[in-house]
């Protein structure tokens, strides 16, 4: 008996539907018209036998099947594109395509310096970048949507497996003329009222006040930005105080201000940063090559071999 079975193509435009809400812009995403699209998503329904989405002239409604179809169709992609992704990395490791997912705490500080090396090192590797916030991240690692993501722990990601590449201190960033004599800053001697934290998703935010284990400091934060350069300007302005991690320092944000900043004085000072990608993934062996790459080119930025680079 044949059973004819649905093609990943089929599948790959239903959740480009669903992720896009749009018949029209589910199909740029494909790279075919809408009417392609269209007609391959009734091809799927009456291979089927069943109803997957519901069409009005102003909404695309997915029906409760449609939705669960759509997650199977998810976790079939992945696994169809891991089976090319075995086959691709035999014998060429770090050769071709690579969807890399980095947070905004740590892509403007690292990326610069490390680009650059990593593409003399690995020319043939094609990596493409997408900045989200660590939850977004995780999210899209397991949709397939990301290969792996450049991350700060401790984080909960789901089912992934991890490599440390370095840890990364915290420092308390003070206004002009404010910050204390030299030396660790003791986490009582941080004014609740004056502190200025992250937006809720930026995982930086959870690390400082672990760092800290003062949790009222969350509460009586006196405003919240939306990026760590915001905050420094924020800081710049006399309007409080502020968590920086070494990177950023590192990679120059308070130059240009008066802002002064100095190590946080605690057993948990640090954040861990890692690279990590779905357990199991058949490029494992990949991505540990890429994170001994990775962690060496970082030890050399801090050596100073490289400081022409940054």
């Amino acid at each position: 008996m044949i059973v004819h079975l649905p093609t990943l193509k089929q599948l790959q435009y239903l959740v480009a539907l669903r992720e896009h809400g749009h018949f029209g812009r589910a199909a740029d995403a494909c790279y075919v018209t809408q009417s392609t699209l269209s007609a391959g998503l009734r091809e799927l329904e009456t291979l089927l036998g069943v109803t997957l989405v519901e069409r009005t002239r102003r909404v695309v409604r997915f029906t409760a099947l449609g939705e669960k179809v759509a997650d199977k169709a998810v976790r079939v992609l992945r696994e169809a594109e891991e089976l090319a992704a075995i086959a691709g990395a035999e014998g060429r490791p770090l050769h071709g395509e690579l969807r890399l997912g980095v947070i905004p705490t740590i892509a403007p500080f690292l990326l610069p310096a490390m680009l650059p090396r990593l593409r003399a090192e690995w020319p043939s590797l094609k990596l493409y970048l997408r900045e989200e916030t660590s939850q977004a991240a995780c999210e899209a690692l397991h949709r397939g949507q990301l290969d792996c993501v450049l991350l700060a722990l401790p984080f909960s990601c789901g089912d992934v497996d991890s490599a440390t590449l370095f840890d990364d201190p915290l420092f308390i960033a003070y206004p002009p003329g404010e910050a204390p004599a030299q030396g660790k800053v003791d986490v009582a001697a941080i004014d609740e009222q004056r502190m200025l934290l992250l937006e809720d998703g930026h995982c930086l935010k959870d690390h400082a006040l672990s760092a800290c284990n003062r949790p009222e400091l969350r509460a009586h934060a006196a405003m919240m930005g939306t990026s760590l350069h915001t905050l420094v300007q924020m800081v710049d302005n006399g309007l409080g105080v502020t968590f920086v991690p070494g990177m950023a320092i590192d990679a120059g944000i308070l130059e240009g201000t008066g802002v002064d900043a100095r190590p946080l004085r605690s057993q948990h000072n640090y954040r861990r940063i890692a690279l990590i990608w779905r357990r199991s993934s058949p490029r494992e062996r990949e991505f540990q090559m890429l994170a001994t790459t990775l962690s060496r080119i970082v030890a050399e930025l801090h050596s100073g071999e490289l400081a022409a680079v940054v």
